[in-house]
């Protein structure tokens, strides 16, 4: 049985894509650059604010320079928005209630700020005792990186076949894999299956339910 899940954030606990997206597009606004619609956001996400917002720049933008300021534009607005658009995908709360009445450990592992991270869960999971709530930070490289994992692991320590890793992207499977653990895509989230499959996800579900059936 399994002991501990890692869950991914955006994409896989929440629906964060809109804000994400208002935030981006107002930080390029108030530097004068074109902005993009919400639905290619979803491929924009998923390495960091660093590289979201290397990826909404013009080509000739993408510098450091330029990344700096549009992530102060982005920051300052995403810190007063970040829940105004964004929910808990459907059955997901449940899930999480579900495996914490069955003594299993919970963590997240997320490649957003960590600052923005532990506002957003304490937010919307208050009362699930997580025993670790991971956003990047600049001791450790972003996923794919297994860094992050291992800092649970180090909070947490559970043997690694006792642990699954939940994510929406090739990143996350990519995640799990360097971590030597178990990874579980799911198609609710930002990235096609076909992306999943191509990373070599584990298992793949459709519904936040079937993942009681893995444990």
């Amino acid at each position: 049985m399994k002991q501990l899940l890692i869950f991914d954030l955006d994409g896989t606990l929440l629906n964060t894509i809109d804000d994400l997206a208002i935030a981006a597009n107002h930080a390029l606004q108030q530097m004068g650059f074109p902005t993009h619609p919400v639905s290619a956001y979803p491929f924009f996400v998923g390495n960091g604010v660093k590289r979201l917002l290397e990826r909404v720049l013009p080509p000739e933008q993408q510098n450091e320079d330029t990344v700096q300021q549009l992530r102060q534009h982005f920051a300052l607005y995403y810190d007063a928005h970040l829940t105004v658009n964004t929910r808990p995908y459907d059955g997901i709360m449940a899930v999480l209630d579900t495996l914490n009445s069955r003594g299993i450990a919970l963590a997240v592992a997320s490649n957003k700020y960590h600052s923005a991270v532990t506002e957003i869960i304490n937010h919307y999971f208050p009362r699930l005792p997580w025993v670790a709530v991971e956003g990047q930070k600049d001791q450790y490289p972003p996923k794919p990186h297994p860094a992050i994992v291992n800092d649970i692991l180090s909070k947490h320590p559970t043997e690694t076949d006792k642990v699954l890793y939940i994510g929406d992207s090739g990143v996350d499977m990519d995640t799990a894999a360097n971590a030597g653990i178990e990874s579980v895509g799911v198609t609710w989230g930002f990235r096609p299956v076909d992306e999943l499959r191509q990373h070599n996800a584990c298992h793949i579900i459709d519904t936040p339910n079937q993942l009681l059936n893995l444990i």
